[in-house]
């Protein structure tokens, strides 16, 4: 698993036949919406990505390969640019966004500096908006699914993270659409526009959860540097008007739940396992 950036459940196996179709609807797009190719496509676990050209304007093209992307496509388009990159085309599991091409990167910013734009940045994703959300928003207890099993399985700290978990979800605050998977390598730079997000989870409920991942990132050595979790929890509760102790709660039951899934994918859990500690013995101390 890389350092550590982005987790998510254990995902649908792809066969090779997926692949194709989604290949085959990659083709189809660029013919239906007059794209111009502009670099070579390319897959990951989840969807097709291809940067082209369309009406003049750098963009990029994907092919949604599970309902998570296109969950997430929907929230893009509910953001309608505001905070997030905009979306030009939207049709089935097919999503043409703004090509957004900054020369910063959040992960080369100072830590403090970079905690405050994610902050900034969930600030306008989480603001009410006149028009209600897509339905499709996944609830926070539902995303958590994995963590029970897990915590029964592996014991240690999923063990607390758990019991905390359980707590939170009971008694969840300022209910909002969630981003779902906020960190240095989601949110990019659109000049003018400002740091702008992409590939959403599209989740709701309680606000605090979207700030635990800013824990675990940009990378190993950043989030498990000596004093790092309690200096960035100071900087990130102030920014995200977030109690101090509640925040703490959110990030042990995150850390919990990105190590299940890590765990149940026979991949390397050791950031989320170490922040959990770490912000378990914080909030014991």
């Amino acid at each position: 698993m890389p350092d550590h950036q982005t987790t998510a459940p254990a995902q649908e196996w792809r066969t090779a036949a997926a692949f194709r179709a989604g290949d085959q609807q990659r083709k189809h797009y660029l013919q239906q919406w007059q794209l111009e190719p502009d670099g070579k496509p390319f897959k990951t676990y989840a969807c097709w990505l291809q940067p082209v050209r369309y009406q003049q304007q750098p963009a990029m093209l994907k092919i949604a390969l599970e309902a998570e992307e296109q969950r997430g496509g929907l929230l893009m388009r509910y953001w309608n640019g505001i905070g997030a990159a905009k979306v030009l085309q939207q049709e089935g599991p097919a999503l043409l966004l703004e090509r957004i091409h900054g020369g910063l990167q959040l992960r080369d910013i100072q830590d403090d500096a970079a905690s405050r734009i994610i902050c900034q940045v969930a600030d306008l994703l989480h603001a009410p908006r006149a028009t209600p959300p897509p339905d499709q928003l996944i609830p926070l207890e539902t995303w958590f699914a994995e963590l029970a099993p897990a915590a029964d399985k592996y014991g240690g700290i999923l063990q607390d993270a758990q019991l905390i978990a359980h707590d939170l979800l009971r008694h969840q605050q300022e209910i909002s659409i969630l981003h779902g998977d906020l960190h240095h390598g989601n949110i990019l730079d659109g000049g003018p526009r400002g740091w702008l997000v992409i590939d959403p989870k599209g989740l709701w409920g309680d606000r605090a959860f979207d700030y635990a991942n800013i824990f675990c990132n940009p990378d190993k050595k950043t989030a498990l540097a000596p004093g790092r979790l309690a200096g960035q929890v100071a900087i990130v509760a102030t920014a995200a008007r977030i109690e101090p102790t509640r925040l703490l709660r959110w990030i042990i039951a995150y850390g919990g739940l990105s190590a299940a899934w890590s765990l149940n994918a026979e991949e390397n859990a050791t950031i989320a396992l170490k922040v959990a500690e770490i912000a378990y013995a914080l909030l014991s101390s």
